[in-house]
């Protein structure tokens, strides 16, 4: 059987366009995702910056200016000062406390996505419990807040801990007795 150049081109190009399908359909998928995060991210950059320049305005001072026009990269700056910044450990404390508890505050806020419906048939975990985990997971944090400060050996950085687990705490059990109450509503 002898296969002409033509022949060839056609089944190249077929497979060039099969495989542009699946890009487009990975970036259709991705789509959804990022666009929420995408929004987020520029509408919190814009409150900081608002917050800051409103608060400029009342104590009569400058505010950002010098990051970017009208200091609106100064979060971005902000990002990348603590980015670089150096890596203490506490000398007398204890470090894999000290190390574990920002890693369990930051991984329960982030395992917490895992249930939340990013399109129709875009989920990354169908659980029928999906709202009592993410208000279980979430409601981790607190531990790691706590690890944090114990793990210093400083009575201030514990009770820094503490009042930072006492505020997410604060916060978490309103949340919650509200999405319950939705959520037992709509079981009955």
């Amino acid at each position: 059987m002898i296969i002409d150049t033509t022949e060839v081109q056609a089944i190249n190009s077929f497979s060039r366009l099969e495989s542009l399908k699946e890009v487009y359909g990975i970036i259709w998928v991705l789509i959804p995702i990022f666009t929420p995060v995408l929004g987020i991210t520029i509408g919190v950059l814009v409150i900081v910056w608002l917050e800051r320049e409103i608060s400029a305005g009342i104590q009569q001072r400058i505010g950002p200016e010098y990051a970017g026009p009208l200091g609106i990269l100064q979060a971005l700056a902000d990002g990348t000062k603590l980015l670089f910044k150096e890596n203490l450990l506490p000398s007398r404390g204890d470090t894999r406390l000290f190390s574990i508890g920002p890693s369990i505050a930051v991984i329960s806020i982030l395992l917490s996505y895992l249930v939340i419906p990013f399109g129709y048939n875009l989920v990354l975990a169908d659980l029928s419990i999906g709202v009592f985990l993410w208000i279980a997971i979430s409601s981790i944090a607190p531990v790691g807040l706590l690890m944090s400060g114990y793990g210093s050996n400083n009575k201030y950085s514990f009770l820094g801990g503490l009042r930072a687990a006492a505020q997410s705490i604060s916060y978490e059990i309103p949340l919650t007795l509200c999405v319950l109450s939705i959520s037992l509503r709509v079981i009955r």
